[in-house]
């Protein structure tokens, strides 16, 4: 049976660590750091999303800061907006809450946040710093999983490194942070030939693809860390009954409640097989909001200087 690696548990001491430097901060008589979320129109998504974020912001003392737009604002106008933040000297990070409504252009306005506020690490800036190796703000799901795997004892050194997932967010830098720690990493997609057996060549394998119930026991080295990123919601009880065979707590749940969450990998087939693996929800998730709140604090202490 795998070790679970309990991304919550990891988060809390994130945020805890967070909250010390907060308060250490202040003893100094040093203002909290400031985090600014704008989130555009009603998604219901984005708003569970942003109600974490603020949540941990309160948990942690830094301060939060909220813009809601109407869903019909116009590009000019959010454009406006983040350079009203980007201005504001007493707020050190900026998040704009994605998906943005179709008329806007979502790459446009992360680029308009200032690289120095950017603590979702998607500035180009940044991921040139980061593809560099230089120190810098960096995409906080990929930095707080490489915290999580550290803080695990995960040996990297040298080990084959599988990133399921070409994003921008997720599957690029994750592949440049395991790179740092000397891992052989492949970056495999939905156009991988033999993706099963691709993924079976590896140590660590990171899944992050966005489709539920993707990757099979099958394809997952016997003893491997598996990391898994996706979360996806499943209504229909066809696919369920196919991804969670292993799992019939969460079948009976999709059957009792119409839906339930998952990742890209087949948690129980998972555990059957990995030396190391991370639930979904409870793994990766709140080491998103942890890592976002720890590049806040980052951002305030290295504008200060």
């Amino acid at each position: 049976m795998a070790q679970i690696l309990d991304g919550k548990a990891y988060a809390d001491k994130m945020l805890d660590e967070v909250k010390a430097a907060v308060e250490a901060r202040a003893a100094q008589g040093l203002r909290a750091p400031a985090l600014a979320v704008v989130l555009v129109g009603a998604d219901p998504a984005s708003q569970v999303y942003v109600k974490g974020k603020i949540a941990a912001c309160a948990r942690t003392g830094v301060t939060s800061i909220e813009r809601r737009p109407a869903s019909d604002i116009t590009q000019d106008e959010l454009n406006w907006l983040i350079d009203e933040l980007n201005e504001n000297p007493f707020v050190d990070g900026i998040l704009v809450q994605l998906p943005l409504p179709k008329h806007l252009d979502a790459k446009a306005a992360l680029h308009r946040i200032h690289p120095t506020k950017d603590v979702d690490g998607f500035h180009p800036l940044n991921q040139g710093r980061l593809f560099e190796g230089l120190p810098g703000l960096r995409p906080c799901t990929p930095s707080a999983c490489m915290r999580m795997l550290k803080a695990h004892g995960v040996e990297m050194k040298g080990k084959r490194a599988v990133v399921l997932g070409r994003s921008e967010i997720v599957g690029k830098p994750m592949a440049l942070m395991l790179l740092e720690e000397h891992a052989t990493v492949t970056i495999a997609h939905s156009r991988t030939l033999d993706l099963p057996s691709v993924c079976g060549e590896a140590d660590i394998l990171v899944a992050a693809i966005g489709k539920p119930g993707l990757v099979e026991g099958s394809w997952i080295k016997p003893g491997a860390v598996v990391v898994d990123v996706g979360i996806n919601r499943v209504t229909e009880l066809a696919l369920g009954e196919r991804i969670f065979a292993a799992e019939p707590e969460k079948l009976a749940k999709l059957k009792e409640k119409g839906a339930v969450l998952c990742g890209d990998v087949r948690y129980g087939e998972a555990l059957q097989v990995a030396g190391a693996v991370t639930p979904v929800p409870g793994g990766v998730g709140p080491l998103t909001i942890a890592g976002l709140l720890r590049n806040t604090l980052d951002a305030c202490e290295q504008r200060g200087n």
